[in-house]
Parts: C-alpha cells; structure tokens; sequence
C-alpha cells in the first residue's frame, strides 16, 4: 500500500534490530529518513529576520576599537539568521556580514573561491582593489570581488566606512570546493590599471575590440550608486511598475547579460511611496538593503519594518509583499540566477 512521502514506516523489534546491525557498517535505511530528506515543498530554517542598522551600528563602530583590519584580516560582524545560530549564514545558500574600515588601514590581499560583493552603506575614502584596480567606494555602490580574483581594501578617507558583504561561501563549503590564499608576504597586490578602467572599457554598453571573456563574472566590478539611481528614474517616467516588484532592474555582466557572478544576482528597485506589491513567492533566498525611504515587507505572518541601511531577508518559498511609507529604493541580492542554471527556480505571483 502507498504511503504518504511525510509517513515514517512502523517500528518493529525485527527492524531495530537490522538497523542495529547494519549501523556498524556505515549503512542506513533511506526510508527512515526520507521525510526530512524531501518535502512536497521547501523547507527552510532560514527565518525573516531585519537588521535595525542604526541599533547595531555602535557594535560595528566597537569592532573597530577592539581589533585591527590586520589583526582580523576581514573585521566583519557576521549577520547570523536567528534559525542558523552558530553557522555563519543568513541563508542556506548565503553569507552576509557588516565589514568596517577606518581611515589609514589597509585590509591585506587575500583571494578565494567563493564570489563576494560590497554594498556601501556608509562613509566615503575607502576603496577596494581588485585584480589591481582601485574602485572608490560611495553609499549605494555595489563593488564585486569575483572568485579567486586577488583583492585588498584601504582606506584614505577621514571617516569610518562600512559595507554589506554578500558570498556564496555556503555553497561553496557544501560543495567542497573552498580555497583560499594569501597574497606573497602579505603583501599589496600590484596597481596595475587607472581608477574607473573597468568602467571605461565594460560599463557604457560597449567593449574593447577583441575581447574574450575568461569566466562568467562581470569585468565591470564597479557598478556606482549615481548611475544605479538614474537609471531608475528614467525607467519610472515609463509608468511601467510591475505589481510585484515596482521598478526592479538587475545588475548584469555587460558582456553576456548574465548575472553579474555566476552564483549570486544583484538588484536595485524603486517603490514609490504608498506603493504596496502583490504577494510573490520563490524557491530564490532573498537578502535586502534599504538604500532611500521606509516601509515595511510582510513575510507570512511576520512584518519587518525597515529604514535606510537596514538589512532585512526573506527565507526561500516565503509569501511576502512590499509595502513602501516614502519613496524607497532597495538594494537586493540573491541565488535567484543561480537555481535558474540549475533549473531548479520557481515562483508564484499570487
């Protein structure tokens, strides 16, 4: 007779004592764990959760008084989801973290395997080199450090200057494929282009005659917060708000328009005010920064009210809306694209 995929079989004496048995040799029997191996839909320990950015802010700012960007080689305080305590995720597929540099420090080079990107929160002086080109930060820029791609960041500003990292580290611990390295000494990677080359050759449409990507990554790793804005506007004089998403654009490799890391999307999306979005659902981890204006996002039964520089995620297969007080735009980032790949992505618009 069929049974219910969530319906563990009976216990019997005769089959305690087989698993018992076949225990020693490193045996187990599937159909005892199969309910919480697969679901009829997603399951996630992954819960909504919002990072109030003007509460934790004193906590990033002490980081700086207790360790040195040396000493700590990344002074990030890790945002933890409250399902995932002790596993260094804000989902299951992501890491996000608060990192902070102040004025004269020098972050060292290092390179690994997992793609990440910076947000800029807040402050100005600070950079980030990467593959040997420095790209100045601002509020609302997205900066890319793709996979094994030699980085360091410094700062020649005069106030502190923190960011929102996003990885695929999760995944890419999961999958076993995680290396990292040093660069020689300990030292700085070499300059070896002017400030804005990337965005000269790659970020205007356009590419040098001859190129030939080498991965799937964006060689356009700096995407500033000023073009970012424009670009909305000019797309909200079209009229054309999605019900679910308001004006919501993707940031993508100008050269294949993918995503811009193969593992992880980026989005900005324009709310305007008294703007509420339909409900929307999908398989896709979603991680949000408030970069203008308030509101709040309902999350099942939960509702996360957030405001500029506040951090807020929305676990997988998780119904949620949008529902903006002022004018707002957020900045998103996601393993929507990668699922794509894997064909594994869904969603419904409810």
């Amino acid at each position: 007779m069929a049974r219910a995929l969530d319906h563990k079989p009976e216990m019997t004496n005769t089959r305690a004592d087989f698993y018992h048995r076949i225990e020693g040799d490193n045996l187990s029997p599937l159909w005892e764990v199969l309910s919480t191996l697969m679901s009829p839909e997603p399951k996630t320990e992954a819960v909504p959760y919002v990072w109030r950015y003007d509460h934790i802010r004193d906590h990033v700012l002490e980081a700086g008084e207790i360790i040195t960007a040396e000493e700590a080689e990344r002074r990030v305080l890790v945002l933890e989801n409250p399902g995932m305590r002790g596993q260094s995720r804000i989902t299951e597929t992501l890491f996000a973290g608060l990192q902070l540099i102040l004025p004269g420090e020098v972050a060292p080079t290092h390179r690994h395997s997992p793609c990440a990107l910076r947000y800029i929160q807040e402050g100005s002086g600070a950079y980030t080199s990467v593959g040997g080109e420095k790209a100045y930060m601002a509020p609302g820029d997205l900066i890319l450090t793709p996979s094994w791609h030699w980085h360091d960041h410094g700062h020649e500003g005069k106030e502190p200057v923190v960011w929102l990292d996003g990885l695929d580290m999760p995944v890419i611990r999961r999958v076993g494929a995680m290396f990292t390295e040093s660069y020689k000494n300990r030292g700085t990677y070499p300059l070896k282009r002017p400030v804005g080359d990337s965005i000269a050759r790659y970020g205007d449409g356009l590419v040098p005659m001859g190129f030939k990507p080498v991965d799937e990554n964006s060689p356009a790793f700096h995407y500033p917060y000023t073009r970012t804005r424009e670009a909305l506007t000019r797309l909200a004089k079209s009229n054309d708000w999605d019900k679910h998403h308001g004006i919501k654009m993707e940031f993508v490799n100008p050269t294949n328009g993918g995503p811009v890391m193969p593992t992880i999307s980026c989005y900005m999306q324009l709310l305007p005010k008294g703007f509420q979005t339909e409900t929307y659902q999908t398989t896709a981890s979603w991680v949000y920064a408030c970069r203008e204006g308030k509101g709040r996002t309902i999350v099942g039964d939960q509702t996360l009210e957030w405001g500029p520089r506040d951090v807020f995620v929305v676990p997988c297969w998780a119904q949620h809306h949008h529902e903006a007080t002022d004018e707002s735009v957020l900045f998103s980032f996601s393993d929507a694209r990668m699922q794509q790949k894997l064909g594994l992505w869904r969603e419904v618009r409810h």
